[in-house]
């Protein structure tokens, strides 16, 4: 088994770090579904944008990410389905109602679809294909053999560190969202807020180029 040396991989931990502290897309739609719908939904979507990472170490470890960033037009098609996705979201949040219910018990959803809307957020995101191009090869060492286990250590490392923090905003922003739904008229304006965020999140991510960015 060959791993990164110890220097390179405490180098990537504190680089990676302070990329997963600067919030991005992944942890505003995070923090977004957990002020609506409450902690076990943050973390819902937590483990779908995860998942989403999971399968972009994995085509960093086969190669794909670097066939898409060589693709123009791949990367237009994947940034532009990845963004229309995020309006769609924020469009349908927009368009529901809020029945009359107690703000205090926020109607229950399917987790299913929170994990689900997450993995695709995150798996249209080319700029974490590009991140992972960009990034990772930085700190592998080719004279240590094994390129791709090399890949993939880090890969799984930044995963793990990345479902952390984002674990860590969804309970923050689940618990301060409670506090949020206390306060008068919540229910009046929260949808129109979620919903342009996320359609926030979809424009930019459509206008956005190529280079690495946070999540």
């Amino acid at each position: 088994m060959v791993i990164p040396s110890a220097t390179s991989i405490g180098v990537f931990a504190m680089a990676a770090t302070l990329l997963l502290l600067t919030p991005g897309p992944a942890v505003f739609y995070i923090v977004a579904r957990s002020v609506e719908q409450g902690r076990i939904a943050g973390l819902a979507s937590a483990f779908g944008i995860t998942t989403g990472t999971l399968v972009h170490v994995l085509a960093s470890t086969l190669g794909l990410s670097a066939l898409l960033a060589s693709s123009t037009l791949a990367l237009e098609v994947v940034k532009y389905a990845g963004g229309a996705y995020l309006i769609y979201i924020g469009v349908r949040r927009i368009l529901k109602r809020t029945g009359t219910v107690s703000i205090l018990s926020p109607p229950t959803r399917s987790l299913r679809r929170l994990y689900r809307d997450g993995f695709v957020v995150n798996l249209l995101n080319p700029k974490a294909a590009l991140f992972f191009l960009a990034f990772l090869p930085q700190f592998v060492d080719p004279v240590r053999g094994a390129v791709p286990f090399q890949i993939a250590f880090l890969g799984l490392m930044f995963t793990l560190m990345g479902l952390t923090s984002d674990s860590l905003y969804a309970l923050v922003a689940g618990t301060a969202g409670v506090w949020v739904k206390r306060r008068n008229r919540y229910l009046d304006w929260e949808r129109y807020v979620t919903g342009c965020v996320f359609i926030g999140l979809g424009v930019t991510a459509a206008l956005s180029g190529g280079r690495t960015t946070n999540r």
